[in-house]
């Protein structure tokens, strides 16, 4: 049976070869857990994908302009963006879905609840903050700032209630706050409905209420479940949760019935580490997720955290481990680098 890092795939008569060269999206369809939502600011998760990855506004005419990539599954055009947004500044003001059911992602609303945007809009992101250098060419990632954020609370295909999902992201492992550096399956009101309504990736450190921690000073990878920050099986310490500071960091959250992990990686080199395999959290299962997608901020709008965000997406059903497997090799042959 053929192999990769070690690990062996069941996926038919497909090339090894062919797998790891295939986009993010493209492995987890093989898998039969294709992607629902795929956010990228930095190139197409799929292969032939050759839509808008996101839109900028400039400051001095309001005008919007979509980028698109090179060409079909290539890196975004920032070349692009630099014409577009030259003696001006520009905001990104949406991440388009590349998955087809229409998740796009724009300026999250104000919580209803809790968090310090609970008054109006969050802020969108700068255009030009992040440059870095993806697979030899420019381009640009999403500097989350504090009181910044992304949502869509109107979505196609994602899961709720207990049903299966993954969901992976990579971002900045050097850039990061407290509450809440998120991205995933939240609430649809924008308010906290209680434990179980959320299951996102988060990136962070043990700032707020009710979070747990990992070994170490932090950051940490862990899950964001709602009313609790989980680096493991409970509120508290889980210290397989290592510290995570890569310049590229691969973070992974899945969840199914009564069974959730949380991954990482170095997204420059190597394969995953599983960080926690296992139950769910005591008051945790059946799960009662919503379906709405957020970037940058808790469920309720909490949005007091940073982080910058290159790539991600969320899948119907569990993923395996082994397709996990070249969804990171993927991400390292895209040779993430940073620039001057």
């Amino acid at each position: 049976m053929p192999s990769v890092f070690g690990l062996s795939v069941a996926l038919g008569l497909i090339a090894p070869s062919i797998i790891v060269e295939a986009a993010t999206c493209d492995i987890y369809g093989y898998g039969k857990t294709p992607c629902v939502a795929a956010h990228s600011t930095t190139r197409a998760l799929y292969d032939a994908y050759n839509g808008p990855l996101y839109q900028v506004r400039r400051a001095y005419d309001n005008a919007t302009k979509d980028i698109n990539p090179l060409g079909p599954g290539r890196t975004a055009n920032a070349a692009t963006q630099d014409t577009f947004c030259a003696y001006t500044t520009c905001l990104i003001t949406q991440i388009y879905d590349q998955s087809g059911h229409g998740n796009h992602l724009t300026q999250a609303p104000p919580g209803k609840t809790r968090g310090p945007a609970a008054g109006g809009y969050d802020s969108l992101a700068s255009a030009t903050a992040a440059p870095i250098s993806v697979n030899g060419s420019k381009a640009y990632g999403l500097y989350i700032a504090p009181q910044t954020g992304y949502r869509q609370d109107k979505t196609s295909g994602i899961a709720t209630y207990d049903q299966p999902e993954g969901m992976y992201e990579v971002l900045d492992g050097t850039h990061y706050g407290g509450c809440c550096f998120d991205y995933g399956n939240v609430e649809g009101n924008n308010m906290d409905n209680g434990a179980g309504h959320m299951e996102t990736i988060y990136f962070g450190l043990n700032e707020g209420y009710n979070v747990g921690s990992g070994a170490g000073q932090g950051p940490w990878i862990m899950a964001d479940l709602e009313n609790g920050i989980f680096s493991g099986k409970n509120l508290g310490n889980n210290s397989n949760d290592p510290t995570i500071n890569y310049r590229f960091t691969t973070a992974i959250v899945k969840g199914e019935s009564n069974h959730w992990a949380i991954r990482g990686a170095n997204a420059q080199f190597g394969g995953l580490t599983t960080f926690y395999d296992g139950v769910r959290p005591d008051g945790f299962n059946p799960m009662r997720k919503e379906g709405a997608i957020v970037l940058g901020v808790g469920g309720d709008n909490t949005d007091g955290g940073e982080g910058t965000f290159y790539e991600g997406a969320m899948t119907s059903g569990y993923p395996l481990d082994n397709i996990e497997a070249y969804v990171q090799a993927n991400i390292v042959n895209m040779n993430y680098k940073t620039v001057s």
